[in-house]
């Protein structure tokens, strides 16, 4: 018999692997020959401190480069077909799903847009008696309390609304603000206006609630009375498959869940499959994207070489009732609930205060919760979990499934650590990125939030690598991959390149003042090497924008904003992450800031950064333009006046190129007088230390 069409659709992308392993091979000869260079030279040349800084600042970017190319070696692109899926399973033969979605501060992550979040998971093309949605409420508010109570009864309207017409955009705020409607019927027009004033009506409520500060009674945010935690679901629907979606991540695609379960659904594939991930993207980027809030590079570079990647099937122990106890906590009901994937649809009282019981605060202490993986297999019950990657920090709690008790506290990046070990235990993860987003999300629209979100997620993945969960030596004999293993070290060690961008914006230049050469004159051959080093790297880099379809812009937008993030959230994620291991501070989650006002809407739309940041986020930046400013300045004149230009070409490039790749820094220091221009203290301030620095660093290099 002829097999039937297979679900979905797996291709290795052959372009980009040979681009990728060629420009791998000769890029490691060139590397190679610089390191040559200068373990030749080194004992050879005065003085010696600058030298090894730049040096070492070289061999991090060596180590870090050759970690990242295992993202290049495999590139996967793949396809669903969800319409074969609803040809052959009917709604009853679909398996279950439960979707929770994230929250913690109403403040910074606005209700209303929880609640269109809430509502687009709630009309997802879904059988209805398949779909339990579930909100966890982190900060215990009872604003979100009320809203989502709000958001259920409009829902009574919304969902039948969307599947009686075939709505395809199921969030109501974006439905409502479109203007490219069509006709979907009679009755359409008329049904659409009653819909439209039950939603007005339902954020007049909400807002009116908002303004008064209708909280529903106080709560502790530490140990607050049950909202809806992930345990619970074990207890009422204890579907087989969860979703996980941040509180802004709508549902943009409705059949995005039978997307992924093209993949879950594949016999050739489920067996080890643990999760699906979607790219994360947004609905309100910019066209000139200048915080680099699309993180192209990951998305679209580096999750699809990991894709190929993964590691084989899982293999384990099964455990007894009791030993569940120990790991699970205390509650009878949670431990028979896992013996079982059945729907629970008779909720009693005594339920009910299971329920309230798992949700509490306290319910994990004394348990393994959070803190241990690879400990046993449920024997009766294969849970596996899709992934939408919403949110790199918001993902609190999560329902046990195997070799797992559920998400992994203990860094502030717990989806990469989750991932980590699910991998280390042969489990193998899926990424898909649809032709139309699956999801779409709230960007960050401003300086000051971008840079302080990545300082908490570098903070995190330090996190991993000083504990024994090292990706570096954890789990050497696991069913892990090489190349598999490389890219989560790569993770691991990035925020270590905040070490050789601040030697690099800031030795060469106090030594082409000095006149004093670190790298060969232009008439050399081996200056050669360090040219191509870098055209070649930025070659690279513009053929993977131009490949994914961005304009050449994004190749410029996105080296100015690493360059930020390696000065700033690179180096605060560090010292946070050295304060937490030495006991001296607390790593703790605080949720990214999603309200903006007018004023700043307009500045990122124009492609204008908004500088009205915190004096630690932007002095640093500032100090380090002026400071090669100055050294340009001088250094250049200095050249031309004693002819060394052959010598120091080198030093005068790289501050040029720093200064023109920031130069967005160097107007708003300048000539901006808007409201969004560096402050004057701040420029004053970084002049100082730039004047100091440059001072310091004088006698230093003269003893």
């Amino acid at each position: 018999m002829e097999a039937p069409p297979p679900y979905n659709l797996c291709n290795p992308n052959k372009k980009s692997t040979i681009i990728n392993r060629s420009y791998t091979l000769l890029h490691s000869v060139a590397i190679t020959s610089l390191i040559f260079y200068r373990l030749s030279s080194f004992f050879h040349s005065t003085p010696f401190l600058p030298l090894l800084l730049a040096f070492t600042s070289e061999l991090i970017l060596s180590v870090l480069w050759l970690l990242s190319q295992a993202f290049l070696w495999r590139p996967f692109i793949r396809q669903t077909f969800p319409e074969r899926l609803v040809q052959d399973k009917n709604d009853d033969e679909l398996p279950a799903i439960d979707v929770f979605i994230c929250t913690a501060d109403p403040e910074k992550e606005p209700l209303l847009e929880v609640m269109n979040t809430v509502l687009s998971a709630m009309a997802m093309d879904y059988p209805a008696e398949k779909l339990s949605v579930y909100v966890s409420d982190d900060g215990g508010c009872g604003l979100t309390l009320y809203a989502m109570k709000e958001a259920w009864e409009f829902g009574r309207y919304w969902v039948p609304f969307c599947t009686r017409f075939g709505i395809k955009t199921r969030c109501p705020k974006l439905y409502f603000s479109r203007y490219d409607d069509e006709f979907l019927g009679q009755g359409y027009e008329a049904e659409k206006e009653k819909i439209k004033l039950k939603y007005k009506l339902m954020e007049k409520q909400v807002q009116k609630a908002e303004s008064n500060g209708k909280m529903l009674g106080e709560f502790n945010t530490k140990n607050h009375p049950a909202h809806v935690e992930f345990r619970v679901s074990n207890m009422i629907s204890n579907s087989p498959y969860i979703l996980v979606l941040d509180c802004d991540m709508r549902c943009n695609d409705p059949t995005s869940a039978k997307q992924a379960m093209c993949f879950h659904l594949d016999p050739k594939i489920n067996s080890n499959l643990a999760f699906v991930q979607f790219p994360q993207k947004f609905h309100n980027l910019s066209k000139m994207d200048i915080y680099d809030g699309q993180l192209r590079s990951t998305f679209l570079v580096k999750w699809p070489g990991m894709d190929g990647l993964q590691g084989p099937m899982l293999s384990g122990s099964d455990t007894d009732f009791t030993q569940l106890k120990q790991y699970l906590g205390p509650s009878n009901e949670l431990v028979k609930s896992l013996k079982s994937a059945k729907y629970n649809t008779d909720v009693t009282s005594r339920l009910l205060e299971e329920t309230r019981f798992l949700a509490s605060c306290k319910y994990e202490e004394g348990t393994q919760w959070g803190k241990q993986a690879s400990i046993f297999t449920f024997k009766y019950i294969h849970i596996t979990i899709i992934i939408i990657y919403a949110s790199l920090i918001c993902r609190k709690c999560f329902l046990s499934f195997e070799k797992q008790v559920g998400f992994l506290y203990m860094s502030l990046l717990e989806d990469y650590f989750t991932g980590f070990n699910l991998h280390c235990e042969g489990w193998k993860s899926i990424f898909y990125n649809p032709p139309s987003p699956a999801f779409l999300g709230t960007a960050t629209t401003k300086l000051n939030d971008t840079l302080l979100q990545g300082s908490r997620w570098n903070c995190g993945a330090l996190q991993v690598t000083c504990s024994r969960f090292c990706p570096l030596i954890y789990g050497l004999k696991s069913r892990m991959s090489l190349l598999q293993r490389m890219c989560y070290v790569y993770f691991s060690l990035q925020p270590f390149y905040f070490f050789p961008i601040w030697c690099l914006a800031t030795i060469p230049q106090l030594c082409l003042l000095h006149g004093i050469p670190l790298y060969p004159k232009v008439s050399n051959s081996w200056f050669m090497v360090f040219s191509y080093i870098f055209i070649m790297s930025q070659l690279k880099h513009l053929e993977e924008v131009l490949s994914t379809g961005d304009p050449i812009r994004t190749w410029w937008n996105e080296q100015r904003i690493w360059m930020m993030k390696a000065i700033i959230s690179y180096t605060i994620g560090m010292l946070n992450a050295v304060l937490k291991l030495l006991g001296l501070k607390e790593a703790n989650f605080v949720p990214t800031n999603k309200v903006a006002d007018d004023e700043q809407i307009t500045f990122y739309q124009n492609g204008l950064f908004n500088f009205q940041a915190s004096t630690v986020v932007l002095t640093p930046l500032i100090t380090l333009v002026s400071l090669n400013m100055i050294c340009f300045a001088a250094g250049a004149t200095r050249t031309i006046v004693d002819g060394s230009f052959n010598a120091m070409f080198g030093q005068i490039f790289l501050s040029f190129y720093v200064l023109t790749v920031q130069y967005p820094l160097i107007d708003g220091m300048i000539f901006r007088k808007d409201k969004g221009r560096v402050p004057t203290s701040v420029t004053l301030l970084s002049l100082a230390i730039s004047a100091s620095f440059l001072c310091f660093g004088s006698l230093v290099i003269k003893s």
